[in-house]
């Protein structure tokens, strides 16, 4: 591999566009989306390099950087990528893009708007690349604030209010999570000082200490995810949020939450992690039942979308605390998965908004004969989320619920009920929207999908099709490093991750 700093260019890069976005002449508000597009897609390049480059079947971190600030404390600039991590990357640098392709309706302070898109890339790519929990926390508060921004300035009639939840929500979190980076980084290893994600791996970490850690952390990742109960910012957040910044909140934020539980909470806490299991499972079976009931009984289908990532995301999470390989491959997977077909889903929710000023599933019906590629593009899209074999959603649910099954087959039973309630919100929801006739006469004169919306949409939906096919590249660059996090967890605790074949499975 190449002694190039690429992942610290691949933070840059968008950091880089944002200040040129800024330094833009005002009177030339046309070329602030062409620029700032350009920039996302040259990190996406960069990102795509780095696919191309990685080492399948390494399972530690690659093209590492660390350059020691304070030693002290053992606080420095350390960035890694391996499995778990590279697919997010490599998402997070395809949707912006898209976002920013689809943000064509933002008609003020565009540069502004542009600016904070590319920050809050930067600050995502930041998270999941750090390898020093001081320098990741640093990058988990800066995305806060574009994102807060983008929801506030930019969203819709109750923004405000929507931004400040949601604010409020994370900085509750990421106070008890700051809280135990700074008890866990002081306490170190062998009583020095060190905030070294890799060096933390060595470190004696009490039964009871590692409780508390576990919930310091834990509440803040739960928080973002979201996991029942702390959902309610959600919804909000996604409904008032501008068309990219719904895409980005499902498609990427959420994943931090889930991201954090796996390689923070499970790696650094596992005597902890396999005693909160049922806890855990319990709460991501609520999440995916009551989040897909909600979404049944929702008349906005932008709220629909929303409280239906509540239900994904627990699968997701559900995945991850089987401890099992399947499980967590499926939860890895799913993530990228869930970040493909919402982001979709919320983008096609957007087009259809702009063109009749109301989200309201009751205003529409019969759009299949006036907006055919449309209905076909969102019929699409809700089969693959639903987990239609042979598209991306399916691949993801069959791990998670073959690998819960062999760890937690009740939970697993109930959550596949989830599966079929997904069917029902989604399929009920295209059957209003589209199908029977058009009794709004406003709807008549609907234009359908055009070239550039296609466009937009497309690289979305080749992908769909793409892992639902053929998802062992993907499999094959996250399992060497989910296995790698169960091996510690055996090697650490009592615990044995179960297998096919085995008689009987630990709890």
């Amino acid at each position: 591999m190449s002694d190039f700093p690429i992942l610290s260019t691949i933070i840059l890069l968008p950091i880089a566009g944002a200040i040129l976005v800024m330094l833009l002449p005002s009177r030339r508000p046309e070329l602030v989306l062409p620029v700032s597009i350009a920039a996302s897609l040259v990190t996406l390049g960069a990102a795509g390099w780095l696919l191309i480059e990685f080492e399948v079947g390494d399972a530690g971190f690659q093209f590492v950087e660390q350059v020691s600030w304070y030693s002290d404390w053992g606080v420095g600039w350390h960035v890694g990528v391996d499995g778990i991590s590279l697919l997010l990357v490599a998402l997070t640098a395809l949707l912006f893009p898209i976002g920013l392709a689809a943000s064509t309706g933002i008609s003020h302070r565009v540069r502004e708007y542009a600016g904070s898109m590319l920050f809050l890339e930067a600050g995502l790519l930041g998270v999941f690349l750090s390898l020093d929990l001081l320098v990741f926390f640093i990058f988990w508060e800066a995305m806060l604030v574009p994102m807060y921004f983008i929801i506030g300035i930019w969203g819709g009639e109750r923004r405000v209010h929507a931004a400040v939840k949601f604010f409020l929500y994370t900085a509750l979190g990421s106070a008890l999570m700051l809280a135990g980076i700074l008890a866990l980084g002081l306490s170190g290893v062998a009583g020095d000082p060190t905030f070294d994600f890799v060096e933390l791996l060595g470190a004696d970490i009490s039964r009871s200490a590692q409780y508390w850690l576990f919930a310091a952390f834990g509440l803040s990742f739960a928080i973002k995810v979201p996991v029942f109960p702390f959902h309610t910012w959600l919804p909000d957040a996604h409904v008032e949020a501008p068309t990219a910044g719904s895409v980005i909140l499902a498609g990427v934020l959420l994943k931090l939450g889930v991201y954090g539980l796996l390689r923070f909470n499970l790696s650094l806490f596992p005597e902890a992690a396999v005693e909160l299991v049922p806890v855990l499972a319990v709460l991501a079976v609520i999440g995916i039942i009551y989040g897909a009931i909600v979404a049944i009984v929702q008349s906005d289908v932008k709220r629909l979308v929303a409280y239906s990532s509540v239900s994904h995301l627990g699968f997701v999470v559900l995945g991850i605390f089987s401890l099992t390989a399947q499980g967590l491959q499926g939860g890895v997977l799913q993530m990228v998965n869930h970040g493909l077909t919402t982001g979709a889903l919320f983008l096609l929710v957007g087009m259809i908004y702009e063109r009749r000023h109301t989200r309201e599933i009751s205003q529409f019906g019969g759009l299949a004969s006036v907006m055919p590629r449309y209905a076909a593009a969102f019929l699409f899209v809700a089969f693959a989320s639903i987990g239609l074999p042979g598209l991306n959603g399916f691949v993801g649910e069959f791990f998670v619920l073959i690998g819960s099954y062999l760890a937690l087959p009740a939970y697993a039973v109930v959550g596949a009920l989830g599966v079929v309630l997904a069917a029902v919100y989604l399929l009920w929801a295209d059957q209003r929207m589209f199908t029977g006739p058009i009794v709004v006469e406003e709807n008549r004169a609907l234009r359908d999908i055009g070239v550039r919306e296609v466009l937009i949409l497309a690289p979305l939906l080749a992908l769909i099709v793409f892992l639902g096919i053929y998802p062992k590249p993907a499999l094959d660059r996250i399992e060497p490093s989910v296995n790698r996090v169960l091996d510690r967890i055996e090697q650490t605790t009592d615990y044995e991750v179960p297998q096919f074949g085995t008689v009987e499975a630990n709890p």
